[in-house]
């Protein structure tokens, strides 16, 4: 059997833009992609905290150490300017394998999105 399990979450940034004139994804800082262990084009759920909203997209890689994060296309609807996100990718993996692993967790600065 083969389960789904947390892989990495980025708890709490700040949206910086929302810009619905794109094709789609979110646009995230690399540092933060780095320390969470997400890369680009990988898939991610969004959760708004100010709203509700859930969403899933995929990850394009930001400029390093510019604290963006950008939600793009249709999904730029679901969120605003100033809003606070977590965004969380998630593994499949054996159980065995599961109880063992850590996933990678970030918890940067909120008022600039850079790591602690």
């Amino acid at each position: 059997m083969i389960i789904e399990v947390l892989k990495s979450k980025i708890h709490r940034v700040t949206v910086t833009e929302a810009n619905l004139n794109y094709i789609g994804s979110i646009t995230i800082d690399e540092d933060l992609m780095d320390a969470s262990n997400i890369i680009q084009n990988e898939k991610v759920q969004v959760l708004n905290l100010n709203n509700g909203e859930r969403f899933e997209t995929y990850v394009i890689k930001g400029k390093r150490g510019s604290g963006d994060i950008c939600v793009n296309g249709a999904a730029a609807r679901k969120v605003l300017t100033g809003d606070i996100l977590l965004i969380m990718s998630y593994a499949f993996m054996e159980p065995k394998e599961a109880k063992s692993f850590n996933p990678a967790i970030i918890f940067p600065d909120t008022k600039t999105n850079k790591l602690i």
